[in-house]
């Protein structure tokens, strides 16, 4: 059999077979595919490669992503201006997470999105073996943005991540420092226990059995309600009934890009730092913050969580010691937090 009618058996288009054999030329396709020296299960992962890349590149529009990608630069570079400048206020941060929920989600719609960089890559590898190119690049932008200034790309970017922050403020008090209904922060050695167990599950369903588990109840649907399923419509309902009274559900205990980028946020050079010199150890940003990482922060936990970088703790300090600056966290005073 010669590689054209391989071709022509299996109806597979000219790109496909030139990745697959290899081709320098059109020529070759009259060689015989014994001569090529592949066997059939390496001539068929090949194919099932070849075949995946193809329909991942026919799947993208290749005109509005480079434009997403570009406001989301713009939006987050505006973003860390204001935070610089201490302008980040209750308002302004209801006003920027309703502009990325319609600018990122209603108007750009679920993908690109960070989650997706990671889901994505893990479930094509675990189908086909293959490793899509763009997403990869996509995958080290968003990484690099959270090694740049502290999860600004799930803070600020993303947008399920805003939109379940958005439906968080609308239940808070006019001075954005606690919940008009309460609010509840969940300890993160559960909520992040959770998102390992299911970031290994999912992984191990990808690759062990070519399965995507997190497509059935991808959250990010909410943009494309076409593709929600029955089950995935009752998860999203219950993220976003749950999002009012506990902080970014998904991004915490599900989010697969969440618990990679919590990894990266070590080592940002941007991060919410405390000037131990000013600060009166009224813990006020602590009380403020929607999860325990303030507190975290200030008194330099072993174990701090996500820092989604929202500004909350730097409004609500009254003597302007919490900041978003580049370098290494200060460790406290000794008993500088110590009960008079």
């Amino acid at each position: 059999m010669t590689v054209a009618e391989f071709a022509s058996r299996y109806n597979l288009p000219i790109d496909v077979v030139r990745e697959v054999f290899g081709l320098r030329n059109d020529s070759e396709r009259g060689k015989s595919v014994a001569s090529f020296g592949l066997s059939e299960s390496e001539l068929l992962k090949r194919t099932n490669r070849a075949l995946a890349l193809g329909q991942e590149y026919a799947s993208k529009n290749w005109f509005k992503i480079p434009i997403k990608f570009a406001l989301w630069m713009l939006l987050l570079a505006v973003v860390f201006i204001l935070f610089r400048k201490s302008l980040i206020s209750g308002k302004t941060r209801i006003f920027i997470y309703g502009a990325a929920v319609a600018l990122f989600g209603v108007l750009f719609g679920s993908d690109p999105s960070p989650m997706g960089t990671v889901k994505d890559a893990v479930v094509l590898y675990g189908k086909s073996g293959a490793v899509f190119p763009p997403r990869m690049i996509a995958l080290t932008v968003f990484i690099l943005l959270t090694v740049g200034a502290n999860k600004f790309i799930c803070s600020w970017g993303c947008q399920f991540g805003t939109l379940q922050d958005l439906l968080f403020r609308i239940n808070r008090n006019s001075s954005d420092t606690k919940g008009i209904f309460r609010q509840i922060r969940l300890p993160f050695v559960v909520t992040n226990g959770i998102r390992i167990v299911f970031f290994v599950f999912f992984t191990l369903m990808a690759v062990m059995y070519a399965f995507d588990a997190v497509e059935i109840i991808d959250p990010f649907k909410i943009f494309n309600p076409a593709m929600i399923g029955i089950s995935g419509g009752i998860f999203i309902a219950m993220i976003l009934v749950a999002s009012p009274f506990v902080y970014r559900p998904w991004c915490h205990l599900f989010c697969p890009f969440g618990l990679v980028s919590w990894v990266f946020e070590k080592i940002s050079l941007y991060k919410i730092q405390v000037d131990y010199d000013t600060c009166i150890a009224c813990e006020k940003c602590a009380k403020a913050c929607p999860s325990h990482v303030m507190g975290a922060i200030l008194k330099r936990d072993s174990l701090i969580p996500d820092c989604f970088a929202c500004g909350t703790c730097i409004n609500a300090c009254p003597t302007g010691s919490v900041q978003i600056r580049r370098g290494t966290r200060a460790l406290p005073p000794v008993n500088k937090f110590k009960k008079q």
